[in-house]
């Protein structure tokens, strides 16, 4: 029964998610209600909040799902794997899968969804604190490896190379490029930049 209740909860997240990010994807993040992401959903408002507290969870919990990754990332390596090695290898894995947060996917609903999250400021707004988390998560998995001030310099950095990343992809593919096209100077990109890090471990 608790499966069945669960799968059931899952699939009105994501029909709600759904009806959302298409009418946002269609209209506008400002220009739609909450209402009438609920109608289109088939469910009530106090429905919709139980599953999104707010308006911007409606879209971001598809980068939220992502949030403590590179924490995890890291104190899940293998024992003989540099944190900062490990890092590398998960973002080119990343590109391999064309997984969105890299910025490497040219899906057309993709593209528009990241273009919307940008030009809308309580979207990036919104991701800026999911990243100060990020940042504050994998800053605490390295400080069990360096000293604490080092670890949060060298979180701060790995956040900033993985933003920086993901937006030039996406720049490239908005101006016509194919993720294909550009996998192997993303990956180029990638371990260039990586490179620039300190080493740790």
């Amino acid at each position: 029964m608790t499966g069945l209740r669960e799968r059931k909860r899952r699939q009105v997240h994501e029909t709600i998610s759904a009806e959302a990010i298409s009418l946002f994807l269609k209209r506008g993040f400002d220009e739609v209600s909450v209402a009438e992401v609920a109608a289109a959903a088939g469910v009530s408002k106090p429905t919709l909040f139980k599953y999104f507290p707010t308006k911007e969870d409606l879209v971001l919990h598809r980068i939220s799902d992502h949030q403590g990754e590179a924490a995890r990332v890291v104190r899940e390596r293998g024992t003989s794997e540099a944190p900062l090695e490990a890092l590398r290898r998960h973002f080119l894995a990343g590109l391999e899968r064309r997984d969105p947060v890299t910025g490497l996917n040219d899906h057309p609903e993709v593209l528009e969804y990241h273009r919307m999250v940008f030009s809308t400021p309580s979207l990036a707004a919104r991701v800026l604190h999911y990243m100060a988390s990020d940042e504050e998560a994998l800053a605490a998995a390295l400080a069990e490896i360096t000293d604490e001030l080092t670890a949060r310099l060298v979180a701060g950095q790995v956040l900033a190379v993985q933003r920086v990343l993901a937006r030039r992809n996406w720049l490239r593919l908005v101006e016509g490029e194919t993720a294909e096209r550009t996998h192997l100077s993303a990956v180029a990109a990638a371990d260039h930049a990586f490179a620039l890090l300190p080493k740790l471990g």
